[in-house]
């Protein structure tokens, strides 16, 4: 009986354990179920969006960036593919030194790449695939290949790279591209996501000049390929492919043969050029020099390229034509006299002894060395240069008054030209002197320093820009435009050209008589006055007025002498032009930095841009040289007929790039030298 409750009990014991394990497996299955019907059903969509992805990788495809051509299509900056060997740091087994030199048995690496590549290193993050070689050759890339096993996140890639084959010629306001930097990316970041998302893949940026203020027509629009990938990440197939739209050209207005014409006759001289259409504001050269090799930037300049670029005296890197201010000297002298007609202060035919110099507060202001011009009405003040006119001028006028005329020139202000890092140079007012220092003492404005104004110099500071702007503007009639580099902008799917030149601001109330007037006086320093020489033997009628502005200032009982002073501490070169006189097409202003009279090294360099954009006439070897020493007059030597020089001879580039028409033009911040120093001649 016993037995039989015990058999009773453990089989009660065994449908318990039974019943138990049986619910737990039905529990199993049923969570089983439940998580397939969650999988399968609820989040399938979810789901199978991640499973697809992890399949299929969407990869950027980098578009052509746009290329840039001058206004006859020759091409200025162009792209070409090329391979690179790169290293991602997060995927280096063991130290990267020691796997580049590895790298460096098997391929030529520089001590100069080394640098350039811990550079990057240190301004990117370990993730991103940094170039240790650019341009390999084929054999290069096949010596790699037969070795990249022994080289885990080592790879060679194809890349797009910008050329520039123009080199020097135009560098600074053509500029260059770069790898993006870290403040870059982080500007980025306040980018819209559209942006943003049309810059994956893009490891370039411009940094400098059009390439830099034209980066969104440039950059094109970036395209993707999705493709299906193994569960290692190969890629086994394409399965989908959106090109990607290349950037837009820019064509310029620039003639880049005549930017080397200039660029050469400046030889090794500093200084800046700006010749401007004045019909439509259209840029025709915009030289600063010394210039600089914008292919040096593309894939990274190497520290000894930098270094003799950054350190050196001349400051190649510096946009003089944008960035240098200088004190205008007597090239400011018409707009003095259009700020005398304007204002009623002196008339045409105001007389003005020009004794050699003139007296305020018992100091003496220098004119034209130890002898006067005499009596000096508006028109031979222009033409003969006299200070002593302009000097008595300003002291009439003020410095308030000089300030309300001659700001709507465009003194002292941007011109807002298609390029970033404007200045905006210096027209000083009494308002100005009291924002500009601290003490009450500097605040004020003294009478003694409204002289020097007159004649260009004093606090007076401008751009070659803003001086070939205002001469513009006032051989337009007043008429002005905004200057532009770039003439249109042409889509290169639908070859749809977008204008950007041409935009009228607007114009000044200038009357027709005082504008005669003045361009009058300026054609006569051409023919009998401080360039006349310049321009013997011309078969055009232009205007022109010289300029000499001080460097530093000499002490009252001192006569300038340049042999006694160091080279940098001599007098500046200026020159402003228009031409032709009737209607003109081309008005400019030149400097030549410490290269002395206006009219020894500035107007040559003015004759001959005029020579070339209305004759069609390149300088002759002999006039070249002579103008290039800062000796040359009139043209020497029988001159080329432009057209006849090729490109090809100037370091330019020889196929066109568009086929556009040939237009032809016919139809370093220097500081102000203290304002109470004694003054000489400014012609």
């Amino acid at each position: 009986m016993a037995e039989l409750k015990n058999l009773e009990r453990d089989l009660d014991r065994f449908n318990t354990r039974l019943l138990v394990a049986a619910l737990f497996v039905l529990g199993c299955f049923g969570l089983l179920a439940w998580r397939m019907v969650v999988l399968q059903v609820v989040r399938h969509e979810d789901l199978a969006e991640r499973a697809e992805a992890n399949r299929i990788a969407v990869l950027p495809v980098v578009p052509n960036r746009g290329l840039i051509v001058d206004r006859n299509g020759v091409v200025l900056a162009t792209n070409y593919s090329a391979y690179t060997l790169e290293i991602t740091p997060s995927r280096i087994q063991g130290e990267i030194e020691s796997v580049i030199d590895g790298l460096a048995q098997v391929l030529t690496i520089e001590p100069r790449d080394r640098r350039r590549f811990k550079r990057l290193a240190d301004e990117s993050k370990r993730f991103e695939s940094l170039p240790i070689r650019t341009k390999l050759s084929d054999e290069e890339v096949a010596r790699f290949m037969a070795q990249r096993y022994r080289f885990p996140g080592v790879d060679v890639r194809a890349r797009l790279f910008r050329n520039y084959p123009a080199g020097e010629v135009g560098s600074h306001l053509i500029g260059y591209i770069g790898r993006i930097n870290a403040a870059e990316k982080k500007a980025m970041e306040d980018w819209d996501d559209e942006l943003v998302a049309n810059y994956r893949g893009t490891d370039v940026i411009g940094k400098l000049g059009l390439e830099q203020r034209y980066e969104q027509e440039l950059h094109g629009t970036t395209g993707f390929e999705e493709v299906e990938t193994s569960a290692g990440g190969r890629a086994v197939r394409r399965l989908k492919t959106h090109p990607a739209t290349p950037g837009n050209t820019l064509v310029l207005s620039i003639d880049i043969k005549l930017q080397a014409l200039v660029e050469q006759l400046f030889g090794d001289r500093r200084g800046a050029l700006v010749a401007i259409d004045p019909r439509n504001g259209e840029v025709l050269a915009f030289v600063s020099k010394p210039t600089f090799d914008p292919n040096l930037f593309v894939d990274g300049i190497d520290v000894e390229n930098w270094r003799a670029l950054n350190e050196s005296i001349d400051k190649p890197l510096l946009n003089r034509a944008l960035r240098g201010t200088y004190p205008p000297g007597s090239t400011f002298k018409p707009f003095m006299a259009m700020a005398a007609l304007a204002s009623g202060k002196r008339g045409p035919g105001t007389i003005i002894h020009d004794g050699g110099s003139f007296n305020f507060g018992g100091h003496e202001f220098r004119s034209h060395g130890d002898h006067g011009l005499g009596p000096v009405d508006m028109r031979r003040s222009i033409v003969q240069s006299s200070n002593v006119y302009y000097y008595s001028l300003a002291n009439e006028m003020g410095v308030d008054l000089m300030h309300e005329q001659l700001l709507p020139f465009g003194f002292g202000r941007k011109t807002d030209i298609d390029l970033d890092g404007e200045v905006t140079g210096l027209l000083p007012s009494t308002a100005w002197k009291k924002r500009a220092y601290k003490r009450p003492e500097q605040q004020k404005w003294y009478a003694g320093e409204t002289i020097s104004l007159g004649i260009g110099q004093g606090y007076n500071n401008f751009t070659m820009l803003q001086v070939a702007s205002a001469t513009a503007t006032l051989v337009a009639g007043g008429q002005r435009f905004q200057p532009r580099l770039v003439r249109e902008i042409r889509n290169v799917v639908t070859q749809q050209a977008t204008p950007v030149s041409g935009q009228a601001i607007e114009p000044l109330a200038l009357k027709p008589e005082h504008v005669a007037l003045v361009m009058n006086a300026m054609h006569g320093v051409t023919q009998e006055g401080t360039s006349t020489k310049v321009f013997a033997g011309a078969t055009y009628k232009s205007g022109g007025k010289t300029g000499t502005a001080q460097a530093v200032g000499v002490r009252a009982n001192e006569k300038y002498n340049a042999a006694r002073l160091s080279e940098f501490q001599r007098d500046h070169s200026l020159y402003s032009a228009f031409a032709p006189l009737d209607k003109p097409v081309v008005a400019l202003a030149v400097i030549v930095e410490n290269a002395g009279f206006g009219a020894a090294a500035a107007a040559p360099i003015a004759r001959r841009v005029f020579d070339y954009l209305l004759n069609g006439q390149w300088p002759s070897e002999e006039d070249m040289a002579a103008t290039q020493a800062g000796r040359s007059v009139a043209p020497i030597g029988t001159p080329r007929r432009a057209e006849d020089v090729p490109l090809g001879e100037l370091g330019l580039p020889v196929q066109a790039a568009l086929p556009l028409p040939v237009v032809q033009a016919t139809a370093l911040a220097v500081p102000a030298p203290n304002p109470a120093a004694p003054l000489r001649a400014t012609r």
